[in-house]
């Protein structure tokens, strides 16, 4: 039997960092998802955004077309963050493309990873989350059927990952899934899964985060009137391990299975607060918990928690959704501008670990939305006013969110544009005019002289992505129009228009490169001059608060004498 892999090509690497869970250190990746819905938004798509941030991730555009395979196929199960061979499963007949992290019928999905119970960790499951969410990609036209392809498969082969929170979009609805393997004693998960009703946005990032839920006594699928979906067993198997001896009626899933820690707050839901609290007012009740200081109840459950959605005091714009994923908690008791740390530039990033200790004692360093070693993010859209190539676009971006541009990609694509391409370049092969390494030239450059160059990038980038946004209606009219009249011609037409959209993007930030190293190179600012051959030049130090922290630390050292 013919054998194919989930994932060809290089494999995404994803590995974890350190993030502190009250006095012990686990692993957890750091990734962060917004959720959308389509009466939440200013046009009526739903989105869901989603950073996979690890300091090993090579940024790249994942692409699988369709395809159509015998009967007895089998796929070889890889698993995403490490490569690791994990076995086999039947392939399925026919294929949907992929691009990215949304198919050709406009289903997206993104995930965060939240750990949990370390003892449930099954080491023998065939299916690990990434493969899951691309396999389920590949067989799935809605929301609803994706959480069914989701839960099967893990119930059918065994689930290798730890808990996870995964973000499912279709035109229509959004959801919210989690789920956690039962470990090496009995195959498959528990898990629930919500969808987000319509008029709010929901986020997740490492946490997880639903607590109690309505109880089903079926999945039905299909019944547009169940909102809330749960393997049969999610409160009996908490009974069964001691984890749980309350009532149903009173089961969190959250705090049964991956309690909030210190960590899980400080490191994880800091970042849902922070994006809350730009759309609603009142999350400052909130904060105090964010921030770590959790409050218990019965159950040592969490008391102060935040609501896993809210709603909106305005609608959101796809450029709102990318703009929240570049917060550093800005304006906030945690901005990491407003310390030492942040050097004389007022850089709100900290370079890993993520704690350290001085004279035994452990500290952290905030983990913000915005963070330095972001291999990719995206926001997608899905809309139901379009046919579905037409109306699903995966705003794509590589490296730090911040200084990055989401460039768009429909998802009825033939191919992916060749400076995004998977091969094209690698975390230890340098190559100049890839995406990924373009885009950290300049974010690395920027993290040197950060109040300088930054304005800059903002600047720019926010007038690029406008520019694509406003091109949108009208490549979109004309790719329906396309459509209408011979399906191959349009998708060929969006093909083009996000390949070159995206390759003249590297291009033009290669140049912009160019143009910020020049001006800002050496701690010096220039500009040029008409007049003479040398450049008009500024050399303007540092600010006077960071001239008085030097005086502080070093006293009369460097007075200057008479």
């Amino acid at each position: 039997m013919k054998k194919l892999s989930a994932i060809s090509g290089p494999l995404a690497i994803a590995m974890l960092v350190f993030i502190l869970m009250g006095a012990n250190l686990k692993q957890a990746s750091a990734c962060t998802n917004f959720l959308v819905t389509k009466g939440a938004s200013t046009d009526g798509s739903t989105m869901i955004s989603y950073a996979a941030d690890s300091h090993v991730l090579y940024g790249e555009l994942y692409f699988r077309p369709a395809a159509d395979y015998p009967k007895g196929t089998m796929m070889d199960i890889y698993e995403w963050d490490t490569g690791k061979y994990l076995g086999e499963i039947p392939q399925a007949e026919h294929t949907y493309s992929v691009v990215g992290n949304i198919n050709e019928h406009q289903v997206a999905i993104g995930e965060t990873t939240y750990g949990g119970r370390s003892e449930l960790r099954d080491t023998t499951g065939l299916i690990d989350y990434g493969s899951l969410m691309y396999i389920t990609l590949q067989r799935a036209k809605s929301a609803r059927e994706a959480i069914k392809v989701m839960t099967n498969l893990v119930d059918k082969y065994g689930y290798y990952s730890s808990g996870e929170s995964f973000s499912i979009a279709d035109e229509d609805e959004v959801w919210i899934l989690e789920m956690i393997s039962k470990g090496m004693e009995e195959k498959g998960a528990v898990w629930v899964a919500r969808m987000i009703p319509d008029g709010y946005v929901a986020a997740h990032a490492n946490q997880a985060r639903i607590t109690t839920f309505p109880k089903v006594k079926e999945n039905n699928w299909f019944d547009k009137d169940q909102t809330t979906f749960h393997s049969p067993d999610v409160v009996d198997f908490a009974r069964k391990m001691d984890y749980y001896d309350g009532s149903d009626e009173d089961f969190s899933f959250s705090d049964t299975y991956a309690p909030v820690t210190f960590g899980g707050a400080r490191f994880c839901e800091i970042r849902v607060w922070s994006f809350f609290k730009d759309i609603k007012s009142g999350m400052e009740k909130h904060f105090d918990y964010a921030k770590g200081d959790i409050e218990r109840g019965e159950h040592d459950y969490a008391t102060n928690r935040m609501p896993l959605w809210i709603k909106p005091e305005k609608k959101l714009s796809v450029h709102d959704v990318m703009n929240a994923m570049r917060d550093h908690l800005e304006g906030t008791e945690l901005d990491m501008r407003k310390d030492v740390g942040a050097g004389p530039f007022d850089r709100p990033y900290r370079w890993r670990p993520l704690t350290w200790e001085v004279d035994d004692q452990t500290y952290v360093n905030e983990r913000a939305t915005a963070t330095q070693q972001t291999g990719f993010s995206f926001v997608t859209q899905s809309r139901n006013w379009l046919p579905d190539a037409i109306g699903g676009i995966n705003w794509f971006g590589v490296d730090d969110a911040a200084s990055s541009v989401y460039t768009p990609i429909y998802c009825g694509v033939k191919d992916v544009p060749e400076k995004y391409e998977e091969g094209y370049g690698s975390l230890m092969e340098f190559k100049d005019d890839a995406a990924f390494w373009v885009f950290n030239q300049v974010s690395n450059f920027a993290y040197l002289f950060y109040n300088r160059v930054q304005p800059e990038i903002h600047e720019k980038q926010q007038a690029l992505e406008n520019k694509f946004i406003n091109y949108t209606p009208a490549v979109d009219k004309a790719a329906e129009n396309l459509y209408k009249k011979d399906k191959e011609l349009a998708a060929q037409f969006i093909t083009d228009y996000s390949s070159n959209t995206a390759n003249d993007l590297v291009n033009e930030w290669k140049e912009f490169y160019g143009y910020l190293f020049t001006k800002y190179m050496d701690g010096n600012i220039k500009r040029p001059n008409p007049d003479q051959q040398n450049p008009h030049l500024k050399q303007p130090g540092y600010s006077k608060e960071f001239y008085k922290r030097i005086i502080e630390d070093t006293g009369d050292k460097l007075k200057m004498k008479e």
